[in-house]
């Protein structure tokens, strides 16, 4: 679980002048050990490959490494998500390939146990940049999902949560309408902003891992920890419970609150752009969106949307409504938004794990990360400053959102990291398929069990 109350500063200086430790320790680690690392650890042209941050948030990031370690050149090379797999694999086996990739947690695009046969242990980097009770400074929700074994792959940049829905608060306004916190309101909200002429919600429920935010969302609502739990075969699909969520779930689309058509959009970019383009009131989305209460973000998450001249709005986050009626609300869920490794077929592994660990576990990298309002950083006292951040309309969403972060950063609810890649695929399959009418409730929960069973 993140606490934010310590901190733990680390000056430049200090963090410049162990460049060297942290280049050395690393290749004690790298490729099995036994081989030095290649290349400075001050200086150098590294490429970092990855799905996230945005371009414009990743050259933040960049200028501020480059204010510390001023030759090293960081190229930032953004991967479509849905393709990263398949870019990656044949290009991490390259001294061609990055020097810096993406990892993720569990199933997710980028798996740490797809690619850690690729990348160094950084344990030593990191012990020589935190200290031996490094471990202790972190967020575990992110040493853990980025370690196989005795690993640790990635370092986690920062973590996104799930688990609620962000809305149009401009819109909310103007028609006067209240955030909706049970199903019949969630309902009813819809029915009045299509009766204004505007769209509710919106999902693209044909990306299936939104789908699964929404249904361990639904899951938390019921039975707090039931969607991890049955994950890890500590309790059976069949067990009622999930028979409620999934007909929660299909009511969704009976009632209206989910758009015609849900199943035949993505969310990125479909849904995204649709709420961006102001045309949905509210959309699932995770504490990633929190960037998008920011004036420049907000603007550019337009204009790319599709908007001339645009007018940034007013986002809030809220919680995902009551909609088994339990009281059980504000359960969010998360992994590590992403770990950087460093490649073992870079020729510039000292400089790539400079970068790396800066990034991830200085006060000066951490605190780019939490400036950008797209991860909750993972390095424990590092919260953003947000007197810094031209936010649209800070008087409504500075205190929203401090709350919100506090909140989602506090859970120690996993979201992909429990769910094996034959897992997400039942849930891929049975989701979709459920709304499509090519299974039913049984054969879905069938279905899961029946490849938790065959992982015991």
């Amino acid at each position: 679980m993140m606490h934010y109350s310590r901190n733990f500063p680390m000056t430049r200086r200090s963090f410049g002048g162990l460049a060297a430790a942290i280049a050395i320790a690393a290749g004690i680690g790298a490729c099995g050990g036994g081989q030095e690392q290649q290349g400075s650890a001050t200086a150098g042209d590294i490429t970092w490959w990855g799905w996230t941050p945005d371009a414009a948030n990743a050259a933040k990031i960049i200028e501020a490494f480059n204010q510390e370690f001023p030759d090293i050149h960081v190229e930032f090379v953004s991967k479509p998500i849905d393709s990263y797999d398949s870019v990656l694999s044949p290009a991490i086996t390259s001294k061609d390939g990055p020097d810096v990739f993406n990892v993720a947690p569990g199933s997710a695009n980028g798996g740490v146990q797809t690619f850690e046969a690729g990348a160094i242990d950084l344990t030593e980097a990191v012990t020589a940049a935190l200290g031996d009770d490094w471990r202790s400074r972190l967020a575990s929700i992110g040493v853990d999902g980025l370690t196989v074994g005795d690993k640790l792959v990635g370092l986690s940049a920062g973590a996104v949560y799930s688990g609620g829905l962000w809305v149009n608060q401009d819109l909310f306004d103007e028609h006067g309408i209240k955030h909706p916190t049970t199903l019949a309101e969630w309902k009813s909200a819809c029915e009045a902003f299509r009766a204004a002429g505007v769209g509710g919600f919106v999902q693209g429920a044909g990306q299936h891992a939104f789908d699964m935010d929404t249904f361990e969302a639904i899951m938390e609502n019921i039975r707090p920890g039931s969607y991890v739990a049955a994950a890890k075969g500590e309790i059976p699909f069949s067990d009622p419970i999930f028979t409620q969520g999934l007909e929660i779930w299909q009511s969704l689309f009976d009632e209206g609150i989910m758009q015609e058509g849900a199943i035949g959009l993505q969310q990125y970019p479909d849904a995204n752009n649709m709420f961006m383009s102001g045309k949905y009131a509210m959309i699932m989305m995770g504490s990633w969106y929190t960037q998008y209460a920011v004036k420049d973000a907000m603007v550019a998450a337009m204009e790319a949307a599709g908007v001339s001249n645009p007018e940034p709005f007013t986002i809030l986050p809220i919680d995902f409504p009551d909609v088994a009626g339990t009281g059980n609300i504000g359960g969010y869920f998360g992994d590590a938004d992403y770990g950087v490794a460093v490649s073992g077929m870079s020729q510039q592994q000292a400089a790539a794990t400079t970068f790396a660990t800066w990034l991830a576990a200085s006060s000066a990298g951490q605190q780019a990360i939490a400036d950008t309002l797209n991860d909750i950083p993972a390095l424990e006292g590092v919260t953003p400053d947000w007197d810094a951040i031209d936010l649209v309309d800070p008087e409504v969403q500075r205190e929203p959102l401090q709350t919100y972060t506090e909140q989602a950063g506090g859970s120690s609810v996993t979201r992909f990291a429990d769910v094996s890649a034959d897992l997400n695929s039942a849930y891929r399959d049975g989701l979709i398929g459920l709304i499509a009418g090519t299974v039913t409730i049984e054969e879905v929960l069938s279905a899961l069990q029946a490849v938790v069973d065959s992982e015991r």
